[in-house]
């Protein structure tokens, strides 16, 4: 079985509508949770520091593919077309041009490669 790939990506949300931001999250619409489940996508989390800057996480087996299926979704384009307003400097759809971040540590790769002590 191979490792899954693990993806993080930041966003900025605009600082005046953060809280606007939350409620749209709480909770997301079902069809959309089942899309994101649908495309391959788990441990799917956001976490939101101060200022706006908004940093999402999630695994899969296979990322291009569940770019491609949600980008080829209705559903996600309608969610998508609905969260735009809130992101500051983004051209396109957010969880299509979403700033991806480059990972340097992980403590279970690390483990399985540290030789026994």
């Amino acid at each position: 079985m191979s490792t899954p790939a693990r993806v993080c990506f930041e966003l900025t949300i605009d600082p005046a509508r953060i809280d606007e931001y939350v409620e749209r999250h709480s909770p997301v619409w079902p069809e959309m949770l089942a899309e994101i489940a649908a495309s391959g996508r788990r441990n799917y989390s956001l976490f939101l520091a101060e200022g706006g800057r908004l940093i999402g996480y999630y695994e899969t087996d296979d990322d291009e593919a569940a770019q491609a299926y949600l980008a080829a979704s209705p559903i996600a384009a309608k969610w998508e077309a609905s969260m735009q307003e809130f992101f500051v400097g983004l051209e396109g759809r957010p969880d299509q041009a979403a700033t991806p971040l480059t990972e340097v540590f992980n403590l279970a790769d690390q483990l399985a490669e540290a030789p026994e002590a």
